[in-house]
C-alpha cells in the first residue's frame, strides 16, 4: 500500500461523522406552525454513580397525564432501559411562558427520604422534545445531558457544633427551545437546539386581579426537603432564534464527549504501533525467513543435516492436533463472528444508519448482526477442527459447543443481572417477554445458521498443510525465559491494547456516563490496526518460539494477541476507582459483570486474528522448504 493511498485512507477514517449524514429515511424533519403543540415528554432516571435507571414517575411529585406521546420502543432501547413517558408540561410554537405552574405536591416523610436518596446517587431527568435529549446549561455554559434532580448544601451550624446538609429539590426549570426558519424551503420552524435550566425556589402564590398568580424568584431562598409545606412545580418557556439547520443539530450533543485531537492523538499511537510490529515483520519475513530458507533448501549432506538447527527442526510436529483442539476451534469460530459483526456494526454507524436520533439502533445492531453471523462462527469452527484433527467424527458435538457456549454465556449473566434489576424495580430489568423473543432468536436464527455453516465447513477438508505430522512428538528443549508463555502473553497483549485503549476510555465514558459516542471513522481504522497488531505480533512470537524449537504454538499464539483481554479488564477496573464513584453492590456487580463479558469477547476476537494469522504464517514458510 502506498504511503499517499495511507495518508488519504487516515484522513477520511479519522473525520467525526457529520450530523448531516444522518437525515435518512425514517428520521422526519418536522416543522412547527405557530401555536402547534410541541411534546415534551420523559425518559428513565439515570446515575453514573448508580448505574441502575428508573421511570421518571418514580419520583415522587406531580402525577402522569392520562393521554400523551410515549414513542416507540425498538429492541435495543427496552434492553438499555428506556421508558418514554408524557409529561404535562404545556409548550405551543412560539409561546413563550413564564412561571407558569405545573402541579403542586406535598411529600410525605418516606417520599422525602427517597428523593434524599436520589439526590445522593446524582440522578439525572432526561427530557425529549422532537426526538432531541434536553441539555443542561450553567451560566450560558453546556453543561451536560439531562439535568439533576437536585443538588446539596451544607445548612447552618447547629448549636452543637454540626453542619447537617440540605437538601435542594429541582422545582423549576427554565426550558429553552432554539429553532429555525427557513421560508424558501419550509414552512413553519423546526427545533434544532433543546436545554434546561433548573433551579430549586420556593415560589409563592399571591392575589391578583384575575385570581391567584404564581412569583418566581430564582433569588429567593430554594426549596429545601426539610421545608414540611406543599412544593410547587413551575417552569418557564423560551423560544430562541438559531442560525443552526436541522441537518446539524446533533453537533452540539455530539460535541458533548470532548476534544476530537485526542482521538487524533490515539490513532497516530496506534498507527506508529503498527509501524513498527510492520518493521519488525518484515524483517522477519524479507530477511530472517529469505535466508534460513535459502540455507535450508542448499542442505545436501548428512553431516549438515545432522547440523540443522531452528524451526525447520519441527516441521514434523508444526502442524500436529494441540489439546483441547475442539474448545480451541469453538473460541476460534466465535472470534470470527464477534469480529465480523464489529466490523459490520461500525460501518453502518460510520455510515449514520446508527444515529443517536434512533435511540437503541446500535445495542439492536449488534444484536441481530451477531445473530445472522452465526455461520460464520459454524464454518470456520469446523474448518480449523478439521484442520487440526482431520479423523475427527464429532461434527455434531462440536456445532453444538460452538452455538451454545458463548451466546449460553451471556444470557446466563443477562438473566442473573435481570433478576437483580427487577428486584430494584428499575426500568433496566428487561420484561420476560423480551427474554422469551432472545431466547427465539437464539435457538429459532442463530443455532439453525451455525449448523448451517458448520455443514458447509464440514463438506470441505481442512486447509491444506504443507508437511506431514510425524507420528512420534519432537522433544521440546528447555526453553529461554523470555519464551515462557507468561511472558510471551505480557509481551503480546500489551501491544493490542495499546492500539485501542483510547479509544476505549471514550467508549467507557459514553456507555457508563452516559455520553454520545460518535466517531466511528476513528473507531473502524481503530479496529482495523487492532487486527493488523494482533495478527503481526502474533506471527513474530510464533516465530522465535519455533526457532527455539518449540512446536507448541496453537494456544500460544491465541493467547498471545487475546491476552490484550486481559489488559482491556485491568483498564475498566482503573476506570472503575477513578471515573466513577459506585459504592453500592448491584452497580458494582452490572459493571464488572458486563465489561467480564467485554473483555471476553475482546479476547476471543483477538485471539482468533492471532491463530489464524499464524497458521497461514506456518503454512507459507514450511511450504517455501525441501522436506526429505
Amino acid at each position: 500500500v502506498s504511503m499517499r493511498f495511507s495518508v488519504a485512507l487516515f484522513h477520511a477514517c479519522s473525520l467525526p461523522i457529520p450530523a448531516g449524514a444522518y437525515i435518512l429515511p425514517g428520521i422526519a424533519q418536522h416543522a412547527y406552525l405557530d401555536g402547534e403543540t410541541v411534546a415534551l415528554t420523559a425518559n428513565k432516571l439515570t446515575s453514573s454513580r448508580a448505574q441502575i435507571p428508573y421511570d421518571y414517575y418514580d419520583l415522587p411529585g406531580c402525577p402522569k397525564p392520562a393521554q400523551g406521546e410515549t414513542g416507540s420502543q425498538n429492541l435495543g432501547a427496552v434492553l438499555a432501559g428506556d421508558a418514554i413517558e408524557p409529561t404535562g408540561y404545556e409548550i405551543k410554537m412560539m409561546r413563550n411562558e413564564t412561571c407558569k405552574k405545573l402541579c403542586s405536591h406535598q411529600f410525605t416523610a418516606d417520599e422525602r427520604d427517597h428523593l434524599r436518596s436520589i439526590i445522593d446517587d446524582d440522578y439525572m431527568v432526561n427530557w425529549i422534545v422532537d426526538n432531541l435529549p434536553a441539555i443542561r446549561t450553567r451560566q450560558s455554559l453546556v453543561d451536560r445531558l439531562g439535568f439533576p434532580v437536585g443538588r446539596k448544601r451544607l445548612g447552618p451550624i447547629l448549636e452543637n457544633g454540626t453542619q447537617p446538609q440540605q437538601y435542594m429539590l429541582n422545582n423549576h426549570v427554565v426550558i429553552r427551545l432554539h429553532y429555525h426558519q427557513e421560508p424558501s424551503e419550509f414552512i413553519g420552524s423546526r427545533i434544532v437546539y433543546f436545554e434546561v435550566e433548573p433551579f430549586s425556589m420556593s415560589q409563592f402564590e399571591a392575589q391578583g386581579q384575575n385570581g391567584p398568580t404564581l412569583l418566581c424568584d430564582i433569588t429567593v431562598e430554594p426549596f429545601t426537603l426539610d421545608i414540611q409545606g406543599p412544593i410547587i412545580y413551575s417552569y418557564d418557556v423560551e423560544w430562541v432564534p438559531s442560525d443552526i439547520r436541522w441537518s446539524s443539530r446533533w453537533d452540539v450533543y455530539l460535541s458533548l464527549q470532548g476534544d476530537e485531537g485526542v482521538h487524533w492523538v490515539s490513532i497516530i499511537n496506534s498507527a506508529m504501533i503498527v509501524a513498527i510490529l510492520s518493521g519488525m515483520v518484515a524483517l522477519i519475513l524479507v530477511k530472517t525467513l529469505h535466508r534460513d530458507i535459502a540455507r535450508y533448501n542448499e542442505i545436501i549432506s548428512a553431516e549438515d543435516a545432522a547440523d540443522e538447527t531452528g524451526w525447520k527442526l519441527v516441521h514434523g510436529d508444526v502442524f500436529r492436533k494441540p489439546p483441547h483442539a475442539k474448545l480451541l476451534a469453538v473460541c476460534t469460530g466465535t472470534g470470527c463472528q464477534l469480529l465480523v459483526m464489529a466490523f459490520v456494526t461500525i460501518i453502518f454507524a460510520a455510515m449514520g444508519f446508527l444515529s443517536p436520533a434512533r435511540r437503541g439502533a446500535l445495542l439492536q445492531a449488534c444484536l441481530l448482526l451477531f445473530t445472522t453471523m452465526g455461520s460464520i462462527n459454524g464454518y470456520y469452527s469446523t474448518r480449523l477442527h478439521l484442520t487440526m484433527d482431520p479423523g475427527s467424527v464429532q461434527h455434531k458435538t462440536l456445532t453444538l459447543w460452538t452455538a451454545l457456549m458463548f451466546p449460553g454465556l451471556c444470557f446466563a449473566i443477562f438473566f442473573l443481572l435481570d433478576l437483580f434489576l427487577w428486584a430494584k424495580g428499575s426500568t433496566g430489568a428487561v420484561p420476560f417477554a423480551i427474554l422469551i423473543a432472545l431466547l427465539l432468536m437464539w435457538f429459532g436464527i442463530s443455532v439453525p445458521l451455525v449448523f448451517v455453516g458448520a455443514y458447509c465447513g464440514g463438506k470441505k477438508e481442512g486447509w491444506e498443510k504443507p508437511v506431514r505430522v510425524n507420528q512420534i512428538p519432537r522433544q521440546i528443549p528447555p526453553q529461554p525465559w523470555f519464551l515462557k508463555p507468561l511472558v510471551t502473553c505480557l509481551i503480546g497483549g500489551i501491544l493490542p491494547f495499546g492500539a485501542v485503549f483510547t479509544e476505549l476510555y471514550w467508549i467507557l465514558t459514553s456507555v457508563w456516563r452516559h455520553t454520545f459516542y460518535y466517531l466511528f471513522g476513528c473507531l473502524l481504522l481503530t479496529l482495523i490496526i487492532m487486527v493488523v497488531t494482533c495478527a503481526e505480533i502474533a506471527i513474530a512470537l510464533t516465530y522465535f518460539q519455533l526457532t527455539a524449537e518449540n512446536h507448541h504454538w496453537w494456544w500460544r499464539a491465541f493467547f498471545a494477541s487475546g491476552s490484550s483481554a486481559f489488559y482491556v479488564m485491568a483498564y475498566s477496573m482503573h476506570f472503575f476507582s477513578q471515573q466513577l464513584q459506585i459504592v453500592a453492590f448491584v452497580p458494582s456487580l452490572l459493571y464488572f459483570s458486563y465489561m467480564a463479558l467485554v473483555s471476553l469477547a475482546f479476547f476471543l476476537m483477538t485471539g482468533a486474528v492471532g491463530v489464524l494469522a499464524t497458521f497461514r504464517f506456518c503454512q507459507a514458510i514450511y511450504g517455501s522448504i525441501k522436506i526429505d
